[in-house]
């Protein structure tokens, strides 16, 4: 898929830093969105080290912004005399209309907003933010099913295609 009058990929120029590995697991993802991060300078820096963890980070709405609360960035340790605080919460930034929508949606009863990669494009710090709605033990349990019935039908077709 091509963006721009078919001149460059849409993942040209994106360097993942952190993925939230058990997000889809725990979560049904049901939308998602990219908005950019109100960061300093150190955060940047650690960001680009890939000292971040989201496994426990969310996404909430205040007033009229949203913030990306819970993610840790790690300091730098070369930074001079300011760095900056592990756990603080993080503006995300995003047009006024999508900030409405997102807000609609999460004042449902049962959504949340989840993030599920952490990511610089073109230069920029962004987080994909996903709707998420949590998943009891037995979902978990059909989705962990599902997966290995597709991997043996997998194998089967792939042992089929040999012979």
């Amino acid at each position: 898929m091509k963006k721009g009058g078919g001149k460059k990929p849409v993942d040209e120029g994106v360097k993942v830093v952190a993925t939230n590995r058990r997000a889809r697991f725990d979560y049904a993802i049901e939308d998602a969105w990219e908005a950019g991060l109100s960061l300093v300078g150190s955060e940047v820096k650690s960001l680009r080290e890939g000292n971040v963890n989201l496994s426990d980070a969310y996404a909430q709405p205040r007033g009229d912004e949203l913030y990306l609360v819970n993610c840790r960035i790690g300091e730098y340790k070369q930074a001079a005399h300011f760095g900056h605080e592990p756990l603080r919460d993080r503006k995300l930034l995003m047009k006024r209309a999508e900030l409405d929508r997102i807000r609609g949606k999460v004042e449902q009863r049962g959504y949340t907003l989840i993030p599920l990669r952490l990511y610089f494009k073109e230069g920029w710090a962004k987080v994909e933010i996903g709707l998420a709605k949590g998943r009891s033990h037995e979902d978990r349990r059909d989705v962990i099913a599902e997966r290995e019935s597709k991997r043996e039908i997998d194998r089967a077709m792939s042992r089929g295609r040999r012979r």
